[in-house]
């Protein structure tokens, strides 16, 4: 995930054979994605849907990775056609976006009866070594049973496990483009990050 660092690190990794770039504001990513109309990447959205913001995300994404609530699957049938993932949530902590494992079967199915085109789960593990391995297993068992093969799980941190788990797709940002410029530091833009699948 290119957080911060703008269209000058995707043309660096594009080059050396990224080929999925991952944002998690929707300014940012229509942004560097205008700035690099000419790489031959995928864009994924991977933040929070903000109801007033879901119509740019469709217009600047190819695909929506955090899809975690009814009415946001109901908005995006309404618009442009994208295929999306849902985003799973095992933590119940109030900062954190996702839907619950229990929730996920019923909003796969919305997605799916509203005629989208959903491709897998999406998860943001628990820090703790332990709890992300078992997050990540439920999760890929979500996907087997649902019939989803995506799963994006799996950041610099934990990554092997993920891997080891089932991830199909793994979400690097540090460990490729090194400590993040902080928000507050780059006032005009907002923060995303790029995706790799293995």
């Amino acid at each position: 995930m290119t957080k911060t660092f703008g269209p000058a690190a995707v043309r660096a990794a594009a080059a050396n054979g990224l080929t999925h770039v991952g944002e998690n504001y929707v300014d940012e990513l229509c942004a560097t994605r205008s700035s690099c109309g000419d790489v031959p990447v995928t864009w994924h959205y991977l933040g929070a849907l903000q109801s007033n913001k879901i119509t740019r995300v469709l217009e600047c994404a190819d695909l929506v990775a955090s899809v975690s609530r009814a009415k946001e699957i109901d908005r995006i049938a309404r618009g442009p056609q994208r295929p999306l993932y849902v985003q799973v949530d095992v933590t119940d902590a109030p900062t954190r976006s996702g839907a619950t494992p229990s929730e996920v079967s019923g909003l796969v199915q919305r997605a799916r009866a509203a005629g989208l085109d959903v491709r897998g789960l999406m998860l943001v593990a628990p820090v703790d070594p332990s709890a992300a391995r078992a997050a990540f297993r439920l999760t890929r068992s979500l996907a087997d049973d649902l019939g989803l093969r995506e799963c994006s799980m799996g950041m610099s941190d934990d990554l092997e496990a993920a891997l080891e788990e089932g991830s199909t797709e793994i979400r690097v940002g540090r460990a490729l483009f090194g400590p993040r410029t902080p928000k507050s530091a780059t006032p005009n833009m907002e923060s995303g990050e790029a995706q790799g699948a293995p």
